[in-house]
């Protein structure tokens, strides 16, 4: 407003809003504008408009040129596991040769429009909490020499890393040690490899749940306006869509049994709530089955 009113790029989306997905069919930015951050801004505000419209993923066929774009956006490429259900989206959108599938999760309490400003907050705030504690903020040490290299002389590959950071002067003197940088890289790292393989494979499992044709009653939550007795019976309402959520937090399920055991609490619910000769009923005795042979070792 106020400009020259020049276009300097746009997406074009076709929205499935039963599904709640959409899929972006072009995105450009104008050339000279792709390295001033007009493209991140243009998602950020699609994305917060995708919001408002009740849409829960984005889906999009990249080609090489543009899978870097997208991968900075918080995109995915499809080989790395596409965690939307494919029954939401198969049909509907096309399959296009030598592209590759990508997709991104929009979640529901970020403010998109933000992002800077919420990236500046946290990292003041941070620092705030690191000077009531720290004093090596207060010291500061002359810049490294160009073509600083420390004496790695008898220090295995796998400890170089931690070996530069504390030849840096200022390292030791804040109360870092060998043994806490050693463990800042290798073992933390292996943790939080091992939690995201396990989300993962959460999602997977989920997904494949969501697949089953008997698995339609157990997607959404219960419509306690329209079913207004069934927290009366059922204590403890789970739903799929609830179970993804708290999958996507990374801090609810710690192992494969723990899932399990949501997923046949949701089964029994629809058991205790419902009669014997119902549909539903039907749907929980036929999800139970096909649990077992997902989790054979539960």
């Amino acid at each position: 407003k106020g400009g020259d009113e020049e276009i300097i790029g746009s997406i074009c989306y076709r929205g499935f809003y039963e599904m709640r997905f959409a899929e972006i069919a072009f995105c450009a930015v104008s050339q000279q504008h792709q390295v001033k951050g007009y493209g991140t801004k243009l998602m950020n505000l699609l994305k917060q408009h995708a919001v408002k419209e009740g849409i829960e993923y984005f889906i999009t066929y990249a080609d090489n040129y543009a899978i870097g774009y997208f991968k900075k956006q918080g995109f995915t490429k499809s080989n790395q596991s596409i965690s939307m259900p494919k029954g939401r989206y198969h049909g509907l959108i096309k399959d296009y040769d030598g592209g590759t599938m990508m997709e991104c999760y929009i979640h529901p309490s970020i403010d998109f429009t933000r992002i800077p400003q919420m990236l500046k907050a946290q990292r003041e705030f941070v620092m705030q909490r690191v000077r009531l504690k720290a004093r090596s903020h207060k010291v500061v040490y002359d810049p490294l020499p160009s073509g600083f290299r420390p004496n790695l002389d008898g220090i295995s590959r796998a400890n170089e890393s931690a070996a530069r950071a504390m030849a840096i002067p200022g390292v030791a003197e804040a109360g870092w040690t060998m043994q806490d940088l050693m463990q800042s890289t290798g073992a933390s790292k292996d943790v939080d490899r091992q939690k995201n393989v396990l989300k993962s494979e959460l999602l997977q499992l989920v997904r494949k749940t969501e697949e089953q044709q008997f698995a339609w009653p157990f997607r959404e939550p219960v419509d306690t306006k329209e079913v207004k007795d069934y927290l009366d019976v059922v204590k403890q309402p789970i739903d799929l869509s609830t179970i993804e959520k708290r999958i996507r937090k990374g801090e609810w399920y710690k192992s494969r049994q723990m899932l399990y055991r949501d997923l046949m609490l949701m089964v029994n619910n629809c058991k205790l709530y419902n009669d014997e000769n119902s549909t539903y009923y039907e749907c929980a005795v036929s999800l139970a089955k096909y649990l077992k042979s997902i989790f054979p070792n539960a």
